[in-house]
């Protein structure tokens, strides 16, 4: 692994402990935290209507702006369950990237902005 991709894998992993523990502040329940941990990954079935709806479908949940805006709503309004659900999103997004699972590409789901998953 390049420096520069171990460097990058390592700042997205502290990204998702960081998530996790202001999750952690939030009061929620952890048991809400495992049932969505993986839920951004039901994405994953866009790629039953071809390889391009399906990385549509996969970069739609799988992008900062939606949990990011709902966390700072969430934040704005007092709202601990917004707040929660959103840092679950950017967790999960977070160790995705962490593990080198990128943005998908339109050419198949092993083509990511991080470049090939997989050999």
């Amino acid at each position: 692994m390049k420096p520069l991709n171990l460097v990058i894998r390592l700042e997205w992993a502290i990204v998702a402990v960081a998530a996790v523990v202001f999750y952690g502040s939030t009061g929620t329940s952890w048991w809400l935290f495992g049932l969505l941990i993986l839920a951004p990954d039901l994405s994953m079935s866009g790629y039953l209507a071809g390889p391009r709806v399906g990385a549509l479908a996969y970069n739609a949940l799988h992008i900062l702006i939606v949990p990011v805006l709902l966390l700072l709503a969430g934040h704005m309004w007092g709202n601990a369950v917004a707040m929660a659900v959103a840092l679950i999103w950017i967790a999960h997004i977070a160790i995705d990237r962490a593990l080198g699972y990128g943005l998908k590409l339109s050419t198949g789901f092993q083509d990511t902005h991080l470049g090939r998953v997989g050999r």
